[in-house]
């Protein structure tokens, strides 16, 4: 199974139980000690990957090549000296981006694979600021799934209504989903009918034959009417770049800062072996308007600059006389923070999937339709998966999550498992995902005295 999304994943997590968790989704596994990574592994793992690509990558020509280049490597011993699996997956990648036109969709991540986050965000939205002059600021890192991405952007967008001028920072916006995208472009589209925005165009797997997905703008509270000025770095990608690239098409918003980093491809979500999987290109993008995209070109911006001043540059271009590019002494008032406390009853939530998931008798009606999909897809490895744990020993609230999920630290009788999810308005759970808590350090043996 994969998952389409626009964007750079984060890292392998273990997802038991959602679709789409952050921009990454990964299979998965029960508690205990991962099976030795040998050459069985990194060869089953190179045939998994060459049928993928062969099945699955946008372009059938570059995905046979790509095939063939990791099957002639793995014969030619390219991968026997790689015994752990972060420095398998990183060749690898080099490998088949080295045929694919430096597709920056292709990854293959294995343990420790996740960059630092740039920014805590809720959903994506990092902040909102107000700034002299009636200029509003909009921080965003990632445009996530729905049910975290717009509630927070309906938030942040209320509180910039009234200003003159809005700044988007986009220098850090990466990964993220296509309906992300076409909710936070609708906020700058005025029209009473739905626009067609874009296509998602993808590969039936195995054929050379395509499918066409539409996306439109979507209802949102209101259209925000002042000035838009967007700032893009070379950081910025695919699902960032789409929004940048919409909004340029259509002459919404100035652009100020540096050319993007050109990956307009749509990535899916391969299982290859037991702690890595796969980010390939399984679609590509292609605007309503232009007829193409951005891939491996960028979007360019109106007015060029440094990423560090295009704020500064950008308040200039408003009138303004900043002293510095830094939002925060340029704030005259946070609009906009992350949730920073946990939802109420996600814990009660957490303690009731595990029981329910242990039996193999979810309750549905307590998901959001998407999320009880999944779990019916994966209820088997479910089952196995929490009955492995055992009975739960303690929850622990950890934190709010930097994409905006509840984080609990979950003690069950044969292990520890960190689990994150999303209730809904209505309660129900809509994200939710858990993977095996980190081993802890070993205590120091005691000193004997001298």
């Amino acid at each position: 199974m994969t998952t389409q999304t626009l964007g750079r994943s984060v890292g392998v997590v273990s997802l038991a139980l959602a679709t789409v968790l952050g921009n990454g989704l990964a299979h998965a596994q029960p508690p205990g000690p991962p099976p030795p990574f040998d050459a069985t592994t990194r060869s089953a793992a190179v045939a998994s990957a060459a049928t993928a690509f062969r099945n699955r990558y946008v372009s059938p020509e570059v995905g046979e090549r790509a095939a063939a280049a990791i099957e002639a490597a793995l014969k030619n011993g390219d991968y026997d000296a790689l015994a752990q699996p972060q420095a398998f997956a990183e060749k690898l990648t080099a490998d088949l981006r080295a045929v694919t036109n430096n597709d920056q969709h292709v990854q293959v991540l294995g343990p420790g694979s996740a960059p630092p986050q740039t920014a805590r965000s809720e959903g994506g939205v990092a902040r909102a600021d107000r700034l002299a002059g009636k200029i509003g600021y909009l921080d965003i890192v990632s445009l996530g799934a729905p049910p975290l991405f717009n509630p927070a952007l309906d938030r942040a967008m209320a509180a910039l209504k009234d200003t003159t001028a809005l700044i988007v920072d986009a220098r850090d916006l990466q990964g993220g989903t296509t309906a992300g995208v076409s909710y936070l472009v609708s906020y700058f589209i005025k029209s009473e009918k739905p626009v067609h925005l874009s296509d998602i165009v993808s590969r039936n797997p195995g054929t050379d034959t395509y499918r066409t997905q539409e996306f439109w703008s979507l209802p949102t509270p209101f259209s925000y009417s002042g000035k838009v000025y967007v700032l893009t770095s070379g950081r910025t990608l695919s699902a960032g770049e789409s929004f940048a690239y919409d909004l340029q098409a259509r002459k919404l918003a100035t652009f100020v800062g540096e050319t993007t980093a050109g990956g307009a491809n749509a990535a899916g979500i391969v299982p290859l072996a037991p702690g890595l999987v796969l980010m390939l290109s399984g679609g590509r993008t292609q605007h309503a308007i232009t007829g193409t995209n951005w891939e491996g070109v960028g979007v360019k911006p109106d007015v060029v600059a440094p990423a560090a001043d295009a704020l500064k540059v950008a308040l200039e271009r408003l009138g303004q006389k900043p002293a510095t590019g830094e939002i925060d002494a340029l704030s005259e008032a946070r609009l906009f923070a992350p949730r920073s406390t946990p939802q109420p009853g996600a814990e009660a939530a957490v303690r009731r999937m595990s029981e329910e998931n242990a039996r193999g008798e979810p309750n549905y009606d307590l998901m959001s339709p998407e999320m009880a999909q999944a779990t019916r897809a994966q209820i088997d490895g479910l089952k196995k998966i929490f009955s492995d744990f055992g009975p739960i020993k303690s929850v622990k609230f950890v934190e709010v999550g930097p994409t905006g999920t509840d984080s609990y630290e979950v003690e069950y009788t044969n292990g520890t498992a960190i689990w994150q999810i999303l209730l809904g308005p209505d309660g129900k759970t809509v994200m939710a995902g858990v993977r095996p808590a980190p081993p802890k350090p070993a205590a120091s043996p005691p000193v004997a005295p001298k």
